[in-house]
């Protein structure tokens, strides 16, 4: 069948198209954008698929199908460096042990202060103005500054840091598209060279990673303690870092506060009760989160989902934000509950591939989201809900303008 998740009215509410395939079959063979591949689309599958080392990811694996999508998108297979995001074990368990030493939880929750002090900052200056895009406004530089901060990368070239991520992030469908793509990709790599070359001759090797001043200090320490981090596998780990760990926050505060002006109630009772934002967000990661898809997986050998099998070599898709709305798994899935008890979703994966900057980004989620309703009680929105437009990413779903009324009009 033939199937654009990428086109923009779907985009814009891809939940009745997810229902219909999910009602009909847990598995279904698809042809989208040029690629034929398996899209997964129930709980249970969804999250078999996702545990399963049957389904591989490293380069070497991907068939000539996929290489020709990749190529067309701008994203060459044949040049990928291996990332957390493209190997299966043992290298994979290899480069997140490592990575784990410099990304711990200490480092993470050290970060709260400085989230906060950023987000009323952001906020300080939307106080001046009666509407304000959210999306110019908090959603990007909130996530930016803080990966900005984290990974070390100076005030002064966060702008082009940004731009550069959009660029390798945004679906290339024309060859203007393709060259910028392209072109932000090679800036990131050449930034991140040098980063590295600088951090070299600062950093302090008698420090523990996780006490480094920064994330490059860090897993440059963790590398140089005993561990193998190439050179590119360094390269690659902080451009996952970058482009996973600011655009993804991104669209999940810009969602959360589309679902809390959707469902004026349950607003309603998040700010009567703010003691439920951490249980909230996780609603708001079910409901809708940012990340419609999984990464591509290739099966190894052939193997049955769903009463299904899918031939060795096939491209695999897990669709996250369909098993996140399955009526089989979760009680009135349709429906956002911020005060929903039992939600084991998948925004964030599962498995050996489990997103590493998950708490970060519930973290600033939290922040960001309860400090609106706390500045903002009365804020709406600036326009017609089906007027806004969404980012035209291949994996991702977010506002690409979110206009607000931040007070009441008269």
């Amino acid at each position: 069948m033939p199937l654009d998740l990428y086109d923009d009215q779907v985009r814009a509410d891809p939940y009745p198209l997810l229902r219909e395939l999910r009602e009909a079959a847990p598995v279904h063979w698809a042809s989208q954008q040029g690629l034929e591949s398996w899209i997964v689309t129930r709980y249970d599958e969804v999250r078999a698929v996702l545990a399963d080392n049957r389904f591989v990811k490293a380069p070497e694996t991907v068939p000539e199908a996929l290489r020709r999508y990749k190529s067309a998108f701008g994203n060459q297979v044949e040049n990928e460096v291996r990332s957390l995001l493209a190997t299966d074990p043992p290298d994979h368990t290899r480069l997140r042990r490592l990575v784990g030493k410099a990304f711990t939880p200490r480092r993470v929750e050290g970060l709260r202060p400085r989230i906060a002090q950023v987000t009323d900052a952001l906020l300080d200056a939307l106080d001046a103005t009666d509407v304000a895009d959210l999306v110019e406004g908090l959603t990007v530089p909130l996530p930016v500054t803080m990966i900005g901060e984290l990974v070390g990368v100076p005030v002064e070239d966060r702008t082009n840091f940004k731009r550069w991520s959009d660029a390798l992030l945004t679906v290339a469908r024309d060859e203007e598209g393709l060259r910028a793509r392209q072109a932000g990709a090679d800036a990131l790599r050449a930034y991140f060279v040098a980063l590295i070359d600088e951090r070299r001759t600062t950093m302090r090797p008698e420090l523990a990673p996780d006490a480094q001043p920064d994330l490059v200090s860090a897993l440059l320490t963790a590398r140089d303690e005993g561990g193998r981090l190439s050179e590119q596998e360094l390269l690659a780990m902080l451009m996952v870092v970058l482009a996973a760990g600011h655009e993804t926050t991104g669209n999940l505060i810009g969602n959360s506060v589309l679902a809390l002006f959707d469902w004026p109630e349950q607003r309603a009772r998040l700010q009567a009760q703010p003691e439920l934002l951490r249980v909230a967000v996780e609603e708001m990661l079910r409901f809708i989160g940012p990340v419609m898809q999984s990464t591509l997986r290739i099966a190894s050998e052939d193997v049955e989902v769903g009463g299904v099998v899918i031939p060795s070599g096939s491209v695999v898709v897990a669709m996250l934000t369909a098993a996140n709305r399955d009526p089989q798994r979760f009680d009135d899935a349709d429906r956002f509950d911020v005060a929903r008890e039992e939600n084991p979703h998948l925004a964030f994966g599962h498995g050996i591939h489990f997103c590493l900057g998950a708490p970060l980004a519930r973290m600033e989620a939290e922040i960001a989201v309860g400090a609106l309703l706390r500045r903002f009680p009365d804020m709406e929105l600036a326009c017609d809900r089906k007027e806004i437009p969404w980012r035209p990413s291949a994996l991702l779903r977010g506002p690409a303008e979110l206009p607000v009324r931040l007070r009441p009009a008269g």
